[in-house]
């Protein structure tokens, strides 16, 4: 095709330019005719070469597939043996669990209760104090309780050993050594003294048994002093018995006793009413305390008044008889007027302060009224503000409504009495006023 083109370029170039070519140019030709024939042949051997490697390539990716084909083949092959072998398996093993099933029998059940009886040691340790002494018992459990084996007989042992020392150890008194972790976080050494599984004391002091971390933690909150000091008489005694509070609820009753306030916590909770109610209360103890012991002062003087002869100013029947004396001249309606002014004038020194621990007994119960009803507008604001699904959020104002109330009522009833006291011993006084005078006037009438 190539040589039709170029002849046909010839036969154009001839009439164009001319017949007459030169020599040159026909040799020039006959080198492009022998290199153009010359490509062919190298471009037919590059061919011819292409043509061989890719016959090769696809006799050598024919002999890959025929290889990969075989590899299937030989695979599915193994899958169907193993899906054989796997029901003939599960065939059998079915047989073996039905052959052990009805060879066991009653084991069965027996074997059911060691697991569940272990489940239940289990959680009863972690929870014990004695697990405080002796940690990791627990997990010797779990190959028992977890397992859906049958136990061998190595852990049904394990299970009575464990059962039959816990048994034990909750009827022994123990002293130990172990850490101790303070209210700050900080573990310290110290010699712990357990009481079966009812408590641990330490230096005097209550501990708690954490499950979680597996140490004994000291209570940032005691009880209260009398149980205190049970626990450290108890720590000191070397020998013999002694008395000591235990909580058989393994920390329950402990927890609801350091919880509860103590006398300043439940002041506290009165508010600015109950301390004003406490300062008023104070005051009339002091006041009453007072009157009542310059009453007494009185009366004895009063009594060695009537035992002298000569009358003295440093009591009223003396001051009585100092009046009586100023005017011997006088008869007996005087006389009579004169004491009568003179016990007047002692009355109200007798009865000094009577009025105002009166006015603080009442006062006290009315202020006692007062927390009560502030107290309940906080609860019923808690209420509308945050329903009554949480009952604490409401404690607060219920707190103040009843402490209040107490505290008015703890300081009224003793003023009430104090008031009594004074009141009749006052009476009492006025009264040896009276018969005095009276004796006097009747010794004037007689002369």
């Amino acid at each position: 095709m190539k040589k039709i083109i170029f002849v046909f370029l010839l036969f154009i170039g001839y009439f164009l330019f001319g017949a007459q070519p030169a020599v040159s140019e026909h040799l020039d030709l006959d080198q492009l005719l022998r290199e153009v024939k010359q490509m062919q042949g190298v471009e037919a051997k590059i061919n011819r070469a292409r043509e061989s490697k890719f016959l090769a390539e696809k006799s050598k990716q024919q002999q890959l597939l025929q290889s990969a084909l075989a590899s299937l083949a030989k695979q599915e092959h193994l899958s169907t043996q193993l899906k054989t072998q796997l029901d003939n398996n599960e065939q059998a093993l079915s047989q073996l669990e039905t052959e052990l099933k009805n060879r066991s029998g009653v084991l069965g059940e027996l074997f059911g209760v060691a697991r569940q009886a272990a489940g239940d040691l289990k959680a009863d340790i972690r929870h014990s104090l004695v697990s405080a002494q002796l940690p990791g018992r627990a997990e010797k459990l779990s190959s028992i309780s977890d397992s859906k084996a049958l136990p061998t007989i190595e852990q049904l042992e394990t299970l009575w050993y464990t059962l039959l020392q816990e048994m034990t150890e909750s009827g022994k008194v123990v002293y130990f050594n172990t850490e101790v972790e303070q209210a700050t976080g900080k573990p310290q050494d110290a010699n712990v003294i357990r009481i079966g599984t009812f408590n641990t004391l330490a230096n005097g002091e209550y501990l708690q048994y954490s499950a979680e971390t597996g140490r004994l933690t000291r209570l940032a909150r005691q009880p209260e002093s009398k149980y205190l000091a049970l626990a450290s008489t108890f720590s000191e005694t070397k020998s013999g018995t002694a008395p000591v509070g235990i909580d058989p609820t393994r920390g329950v009753i402990l927890s609801m006793l350091i919880q509860a306030p103590d006398s300043i916590e439940r002041i506290q909770q009165g508010g600015l009413i109950g301390y004003i109610i406490l300062f008023l209360g104070a005051i009339g103890f002091i006041y009453a305390i007072v009157r009542l012991i310059s009453l007494a002062s009185t009366g004895a003087k009063m009594s060695a008044q009537m035992q002298s002869a000569d009358a003295n100013d440093n009591n009223p029947l003396g001051r009585v008889f100092i009046a009586a004396e100023q005017d011997q001249s006088a008869d007996a309606d005087n006389l009579e007027l004169i004491l009568d002014e003179a016990i007047t004038r002692e009355i109200p020194v007798l009865e000094k302060g009577l009025p105002m621990i009166k006015l603080l007994a009442a006062v006290a119960p009315l202020l006692g009224l007062l927390g009560t009803v502030t107290g309940m507008i906080a609860t019923f604001q808690s209420i509308s503000l945050f329903g009554t699904g949480d009952p604490k959020l409401m404690a607060s104002g219920i707190s103040q409504a009843l402490v209040t109330t107490m505290l008015g009522l703890c300081v009224a009833i003793p003023l009430l009495f104090l008031h009594s006291l004074l009141a009749s011993r006052s009476r009492t006084l006025i009264q040896i006023l009276d018969e005095q005078t009276a004796g006097l006037i009747s010794k004037r009438v007689e002369k």
